[in-house]
């Protein structure tokens, strides 16, 4: 057991102390690594949004220069929007809160489903594109080996982002900025290069377009630009993932979020719309085998006047990029998918247990399920990129969608506030881009397989209602039971509490910010050993989960609630002649906390007996037993290890055993 812990360490790192003033400072990021990290997604679609953009253009490519014009406008426009959402929401959570606050839960539910299923597999979709790229450059007998390759590379993204968010960020930061950086050279080389004809193309297209409008009518060339401006529109959603994860910025987070949406959107915008104008101006065609991205690059590289040899060099290291850069996307997707995931079961839409934060202050469980899901569905469609792209990208729009008419309504609600005609025009612009951009996806994808990515968003709607249902009975419960046992407070100001003195025979209890449980578990001890302890030392913990991390004042709103839930408890033990103590921990590991708690109480009451309780639901399904932390059998087998006996008491939530026991 020791071993392997030192072997999870020495590969992942060592534990970060979540209260340490300097935690902050290396685990949030500063606004470069925003830019690199979250906004890879965003630029890794330079290496296929335009593409698939300009060949939906198809024998007109005249329209180009326009469609250009109009990513550069769509990507600057909703940068600008998301600026609205950084103000508005500094503590993150993206569309899903933004929908959830301002059209109601249910709404948000749709969102945020929509969103997990899209992020997963956008990651599958990365990772087989990457992969692609990576073995166009190798023998062809290699190919067999392509999802192998897949496998290992969600293994170890998943090791990463275990390590923590900058660290993987940095690890990777390289590869974006080579990127980037290759990739503007080679389009302000292109287009300055046909500057001395960039004036007669736009004249040349703007004739022939009017030429095609009648030829075929305004209507149809309108339906046909709509077309191709809306199939390149995984372009457009690169800047969401700032907006989403403001709880991730370094401190001031709204400057740096502005900051970070600044600099992705303009350097989306430019390298979107510069690679279409770039096709426009090199008249590029498709080639059999290769990316327009290929045909373009290859013919500016060519003109660039260099030794053959350097000239292949550059043209394999921008392709090396272009499948690296969908590879550091990926990871951005392992980033914030786990935050939502988060933020889901904090409202309980989803287990608790996505908001556990590891010893190294990352959501390790929604790593691992992302991880696994994204890994299932590679093995499932056997990498086949064909097959994954069908089911990819119709959700993220839906949730834009959805988070566009929330800030809509929001801003003509308080239009009598200040100004808001400037921001309710760009909500509006938003919400018809995405709007426009999801109708057409849905019809262009819908019987080619789009209808399988709308059935699983449905089941996981459904999964998610039954688990906020589960989860809703059981907080009425024990509201219940703690209702029942609370007391007054004149009865807790005028109390007086008794010291216990370590000697006397001293019941450890494990207490939660519902006292009545604990109180529950009291009365179970006193039944079952009448008159053997004289001092109680309740035990608990505040939990630095994903939702509270990085607000500065969640954890002490934790500690708050925890006080009050001890307070009840110290004043009953007093009115019943009990003396009483409590002893209270911070953590992001609930098992380790209270082992090491627990383990200093039987050091200072010697002989001292540990009592836990557990949830004994009536009437409950299977899955029940997994949507709660389970941590006192865990801590039990831990304490066996350490000579600690823990009793491990039933606590039946039907609204009549306790009483039963009082009585």
């Amino acid at each position: 057991m020791l071993k392997l812990e030192r072997l999870a360490q020495g590969i992942i790192g060592p534990a970060r102390d979540p209260l340490a003033p300097d935690t902050r400072a290396h685990t949030l990021l500063v606004g470069l690594l925003a830019w690199a990290g979250l906004g890879a997604s965003g630029l890794a679609s330079v290496s296929y949004g335009p593409e698939r953009a300009y060949l939906a253009l198809g024998a007109h490519p005249e329209l180009g220069v326009f469609l250009a014009l109009a990513t550069l406008l769509t990507v600057w426009v909703l940068s600008l929007a998301y600026r609205q959402v950084v103000e508005l929401f500094p503590s993150g959570g993206g569309n899903y809160k933004i929908v959830s606050k301002l059209l109601g839960p249910r709404l948000g539910l749709v969102a945020g489903c929509a969103l997990l299923v899209d992020y997963v597999l956008t990651i599958a979709v990365c990772l087989a594109s990457g992969t692609d790229a990576l073995f166009s450059l190798l023998p062809v007998e290699w190919q067999s080996h392509k999802l192998v390759v897949e496998v290992g590379l969600v293994l170890l993204l998943i090791l990463l982002n275990l390590r923590g968010i900058a660290d993987s960020i940095r690890l990777l930061l390289p590869l974006t900025l080579g990127f980037v950086l290759v990739h503007v050279g080679l389009i302000v080389y292109g287009v300055a290069s046909k500057a001395g004809d960039l004036t007669g193309t736009l004249v040349r297209s703007s004739a022939d377009t009017v030429a095609l409008s009648g030829d075929i009518g305004w209507p149809l060339l309108v339906a046909l630009f709509l077309r191709a401006y809306s199939l390149g529109g995984s372009t457009y959603a690169g800047s969401e993932a700032i907006a989403n994860n403001v709880n991730l910025l370094a401190e001031p987070r709204i400057k740096t979020g502005r900051t970070a949406l600044l600099s992705v959107g303009f350097s989306l915008a430019f390298m979107a719309g510069g690679m279409i104008l770039l096709y426009s101006l090199w008249g590029a065609q498709p080639t059999y085998g290769q990316t327009l991205n290929a045909v373009v690059f290859k013919a500016v590289i060519e003109q660039l006047g260099i030794a053959p040899g350097a000239s292949h060099g550059l043209l394999l290291l921008t392709l090396a990029l272009e499948g690296a850069i969908v590879f550091v996307a990926a990871n951005s997707i392992l980033i914030f998918a786990p935050s939502l995931l988060g933020r889901m079961a904090a409202d309980s839409w989803l287990p608790h247990r996505f908001c556990n934060l590891s010893n190294r202050l990352v959501k390790q469980n929604g790593v691992v399920f992302v991880g696994a899901c994204a890994l299932l569905i590679l093995l499932l469609s056997r990498g086949s990129l064909g097959l994954l792209v069908v089911l990819y990208s119709i959700n993220v729009f839906l949730s834009l969608a959805l988070a566009k008419a929330g800030l809509c309504r929001h801003w003509w609600q308080h239009r009598r506030e200040g100004p808001w005609l400037g921001r309710m025009l760009v909500s509006v612009t938003g919400f018809c881009v995405a709007s426009g951009i999801l109708l057409v996806t849905l019809t262009e994808k819908f019987f080619e397989g789009g209808w399988a990515t709308l059935c699983l968003t449905l089941l996981v709607i459904g999964g998610c209602a039954l688990v906020r249902h589960h989860y809703a009975k059981v907080e009425t419960l024990r509201l219940q039971m703690d209702t029942e046992f609370t007391l007054p407070a004149q009865v807790l100001a005028t109390v007086t509490r008794i010291e216990p003195t370590p000697d006397a025979p001293t019941a450890v209890i494990l207490a939660t910010e519902h006292w009545g449980a604990a109180i529950h578990t009291l009365l179970w001890v006193q039944r079952l050993f009448p008159n053997r302890f004289a001092n109680v030392v309740f035990v608990g913990i505040v939990k630095v989960e994903g939702h509270v991390w990085g607000r500065i004042d969640g954890v002490q709103r934790r500690k708050t609630r925890l006080d009050e839930s001890m307070d009840q408890l110290e004043a009953f033990c007093a009115q019943a002649g009990i003396s009483a103590t409590r002893r209270i921990g911070y953590g992001t590991d609930p098992v380790a906390e209270l082992q090491k708690l627990l383990g200093e109480a039987t050091r200072h009451y010697p002989g001292c007996v540990c009592f836990s309780n557990k949830l004994i639901l009536q009437d409950s399904w299977g899955f029940s037993e997994w949507l709660h932390n389970q941590t006192p059998l865990l801590l039990q087998r831990r304490l066996h290890l350490d000579g600690i006996p823990l009793v491990i008491l039933p606590l039946r939530l039907s609204g009549s055993e306790h009483k039963s026991v009082m009585a």
